[in-house]
C-alpha cells in the first residue's frame, strides 16, 4: 500500500520505517530541509535502537522515501498519517498550529477520495478541527473530494519503539466507518500475525485513550515516589517494598521504579495536557494535579541531597554526573531531572562533569550554552572521566554500562567517596561495605 507519513520525528519516522518493512510503500515528509537531506544520506534525527538499520535498508531497496512538501510526487497517496508535534502552550494545553497546518496542506493537495490518520498526541476534539480545516481548504479550491478523518494514537516507548511498532501490545482506531475500518484493518493486519490487536473505537474515544494512558503510568511514577519519600523518612527500605506491593498482580512490577521524576517528550507534556482538557471543562482533577505535583518535587530530591551532605552553597565543589537522558535507550533530555539537578548545582556554585552513552549531542544542543562556555559544566567522552576528582557521584539515569561498575577504581578516583543513586541501582550495604557514603531513593 502506498502511505504518506507527515512529520520525520520520534513518531514520524518510526512509523514510517516500520511500515515500509513489512513491504508498504511509504513517503515521509518533513518541512525541515536539513532533517530530509540528513535522512537521504543516513543520517538520523533522533537515537532510537534498532530503527537506523531500518531505516537504511528501506531507502536503499526504494520502499521508503523522503521529501519536503506534499507537491511533490512521491507524497501522493490517499493515506496520510500526520506525526508533527504537539508541544505544550503556555497554559499547559497541546498546541495545535502544526497538526493543523497539515491538515491544511493535505486539503490543497488531495484529489480523490483519502483518509487522514492523527497519529500524532491530540486533545479530545481534534479530529473535528482536521476535518473543518481540510473541508475550509477544499472549499476554496471549489473541490468535491471525499475524506475521513481518523484517530489512531501511538503507544511507543522511547527506547523500544521499534520493537512496540513492529509487535504492539494493541492499535487503536478511532472511526465510525466501516470503509475506513476495513482500510485500517489491512494497513495492520502484517503486524498481527500471532492474534489480532485492533481495538475500534469512537474517533473521540481513541484521542482520549492515549492521554489516560499515559496519565495512568505517570500516575503509578508519582505514586512510587511518594511512597519512597514516606519510607526514608520512616528508615523503610522501599526496594524492599516495591517488590512486595510488584509481586500483587493487580499492581505489577512495571513503572514502580522510585527515582528522580518522570521526563521525556509525552509523561509531563500529556499530563499537562489532560489537566488543561479537564479544568477548560470546568472539572478539578485532584490526583492530575497530585501526580503532576509530586513529580515536579521529586526533579530536586537529588539536589536536595547534595544540599544535607555539603550544604546549600557549593562553591569549590565538583559534582560528577552519570546519565543526562531522562531515561535509558534514548538521547532525549527533554523534561529530564538532570537538567533541574544541573541548574540548581550550577546556580549553587558547583562544578559539574558529565557523561552519557548517548545523550552528549543533545545535550550541546539542549542545554543553555553558557553552562558549557562558563567552564560549570564538562561533557566528558568516558564514564570514568566523569568522576576524576570530584566530591560527589550522582547516577541519574540507569544505563546498562553504570549497573555494575568498577567500585575499587571510583574510590581511587574520587576526592570524596560520596555515592547519590538517583535510580536504586546499587545495594547499599555492598556499596558501604567499598567504604562509600550511600544515599538512594527511598532507602
Amino acid at each position: 500500500m502506498k502511505l504518506t507519513i507527515i512529520g520525520t520525528g520520534y513518531v514520524g519516522l518510526v512509523t514510517g520505517a516500520c511500515f515500509a518493512e513489512m513491504g508498504n510503500t511509504v513517503t515521509c515528509v518533513d518541512i525541515d530541509k536539513n532533517k530530509i537531506a540528513g535522512l537521504k544520506k543516513g543520517i538520523l534525527p533522533i537515537y532510537e535502537p534498532g530503527l537506523e538499520s531500518v531505516v537504511a535498508n528501506n531507502y536503499r531497496n526504494g520502499r521508503l522515501s523522503f521529501c519536503t512538501s506534499l507537491g511533490d510526487p512521491t507524497a501522493e497517496s490517499n493515506v496520510y498519517f500526520i506525526a508533527v508535534g504537539t508541544p505544550p502552550g503556555e497554559d499547559g494545553s497541546a498546541d495545535l498550529q502544526y497538526v493543523l497546518a497539515v491538515a491544511r496542506e493535505i486539503g490543497r493537495h488531495i484529489n480523490d477520495y483519502t483518509i487522514v490518520v492523527d497519529k500524532s498526541t491530540v486533545p479530545v476534539g481534534t479530529a473535528g478541527k482536521v476535518r473543518d480545516a481540510i473541508k475550509d481548504e477544499l472549499s476554496r479550491r471549489a473541490a468535491n473530494v471525499p475524506f475521513d478523518v481518523v484517530s489512531n494514537p501511538e503507544f511507543l516507548k522511547e527506547g523500544a519503539a521499534v520493537d512496540d511498532f513492529m509487535r504492539p501490545d494493541r492499535v487503536i482506531i478511532g472511526t465510525d466507518s466501516e470503509a475506513v475500518r476495513k482500510v485500517m484493518r489491512d494497513i495492520y493486519l502484517p503486524f498481527m500475525r500471532n492474534h489480532e490487536r485492533l481495538l475500534f473505537m469512537g474517533v473521540r474515544d481513541a484521542e482520549m485513550s492515549k492521554y489516560a494512558g499515559n496519565a495512568m503510568l505517570a500516575t503509578k511514577i508519582s505514586f512510587m515516589n511518594e511512597i519512597a519519600n514516606l519510607c526514608e523518612r520512616m528508615g523503610v527500605d522501599v526496594e524492599n517494598v516495591r517488590q512486595g506491593i510488584g509481586s500483587d498482580s493487580r499492581i505489577g512490577y512495571s513503572f514502580i521504579y522510585p527515582g528522580a521524576g518522570y521526563g521525556g517528550s509525552c509523561f509531563p507534556k500529556d499530563v499537562k495536557a489532560l489537566i488543561r482538557m479537564a479544568k477548560d471543562h470546568d472539572f478539578e482533577p485532584k490526583v492530575l494535579n497530585a501526580v503532576e505535583a509530586r513529580n515536579e518535587a521529586q526533579k530536586h530530591v537529588l539536589f536536595e541531597k547534595i544540599s544535607r551532605r555539603f550544604g546549600a552553597k557549593l562553591k569549590g565543589k565538583t559534582i560528577g554526573l552519570w546519565g543526562l537522558a531522562f531515561k535509558p535507550g534514548t538521547d532525549d533530555v527533554r523534561e529530564a531531572s538532570s537538567v533541574v539537578l544541573l541548574r540548581e548545582l550550577i546556580e549553587a556554585g558547583a562544578s559539574v562533569k558529565a557523561y552519557d552513552p548517548v545523550a552528549m549531542p543533545s545535550a550541546k544542543r539542549e542545554f543553555p550554552g553558557d553552562w558549557l562556555s562558563s567552564g560549570r559544566l564538562q561533557l566528558v567522552d568516558e564514564q570514568y572521566q566523569a568522576l576524576e576528582g570530584v566530591d560527589a557521584m550522582i547516577l541519574v539515569t540507569e544505563w546498562k554500562p553504570f549497573r555494575h561498575p568498577d567500585f575499587g577504581r571510583i574510590k581511587k578516583i574520587m576526592k570524596a567517596p560520596v555515592i547519590i543513586d538517583g535510580r536504586n541501582l546499587y545495594d547499599p550495604q555492598l556499596v558501604r561495605e567499598a567504604g562509600f557514603e550511600y544515599s538512594g531513593i527511598g532507602r
